[in-house]
């Protein structure tokens, strides 16, 4: 299992750099800009998700400052600071995201043979690659994807998921290795990915590591979609 990042030290920004320079790509949102306290982006695939800022080394007054000036709803804050932290420095009209993880691995070539009964199958376009497992008749089972921007060697690792009821097959794993082969081929060395808890004790057993807590503040919440 990997070893989780346990020390009060600062996140790495270069990682944190990589990891959204990737996800922006790979959720279609626009080129990320840089701001005093790290990095904005319009996301605008709905009403309820459509801005997002980063803040790297998010502090109390930074917090304070955002949460009380950014009234437009659909607004996003992702800090790498824990809930009980930040909890205290948010102004009214915010809640909280799902828990999250930010997650790295450096990448070497892995076996990734699909068990019986199921076929993968991979594409890359404009940067974004995908895999994709179905059963034998067709039938989604599991599918992830990475970005690796224009001159980059991170990869980002996103939005992996299994079908309900093919869980416990090892397709996740299976998706997971796919990814870092593909990754390596296309010019990568190391990866990085925002990992909800369950995704967490996955991507553990394939040896990630645990850089930080992913604590997401959302303006007005229960408008809010589960992401």
């Amino acid at each position: 299992m990997a070893a989780e990042r346990v020390d009060a030290g600062p996140v790495d920004q270069e990682l944190v750099r990589a990891w959204v320079e990737g996800w922006v790509i790979s959720r279609l949102a626009s080129p990320p800009e840089r701001t005093a306290y790290g990095f904005v982006f319009d996301v605008g695939t709905q009403p309820r998700q459509v801005t997002r800022h980063v803040l790297p080394e998010a502090d109390e007054a930074q917090v304070r400052e955002l949460t009380s000036t950014i009234t437009a709803p659909g607004t996003w804050l992702k800090t790498l600071l824990p809930r009980e932290v930040v909890g205290p420095w948010m102004a009214p009209g915010w809640g909280f995201d799902d828990p999250g993880f930010l997650m790295s691995t450096a990448l070497a070539p892995v076996s990734a043979p699909a068990p019986d009964g199921y076929r993968v199958r991979t594409w890359t376009r404009g940067g974004l690659t995908r895999v994709l497992v179905v059963t034998a008749d067709g039938t989604f089972a599991a599918r992830g994807q990475l970005a690796l921007p224009p001159g980059a060697d991170t990869a980002v690792v996103d939005q992996i998921e299994t079908a309900t009821d093919q869980r416990r097959k090892g397709l996740g794993s299976l998706v997971m290795r796919t990814l870092a082969n593909e990754a390596l081929a296309v010019g990568a060395r190391s990866a990085v990915l925002g990992a909800t808890p369950e995704g967490r004790a996955l991507y553990e057993s394939l040896g990630w590591r645990t850089d930080a807590p992913l604590t997401g503040l959302i303006r007005n919440p229960s408008a809010a979609p589960k992401v």
